[in-house]
């Protein structure tokens, strides 16, 4: 669960980037690596960072509030 927490967080920074570029550039770095805005390509990376920030989301109320970054020992 760790794992799909750190990748969640970093396809979600990336939506993020790809997000600022387009409003401050008006720059769709997502549309230009896959020829299109409505290219297959485009449209599985922006539903998997869709599902990405979906998990981030519901997550910590599968484990009882807790979004583990990093492995915890016990004390």
């Amino acid at each position: 669960m760790r794992v799909i927490n750190v990748i969640s967080y970093i396809l979600v920074i990336v939506g993020a980037i790809n997000w600022g570029l387009f409003g401050l550039f008006n720059l769709n770095l997502v549309s230009q690596v896959f020829a299109g805005a409505r290219s297959v390509g485009s449209i599985i990376t922006y539903s998997i960072i869709a599902l990405a920030a979906l998990w981030l989301i519901l997550s910590p109320f599968i484990t009882d509030g807790v979004l583990w970054l990093k492995n915890r020992r016990a004390e």
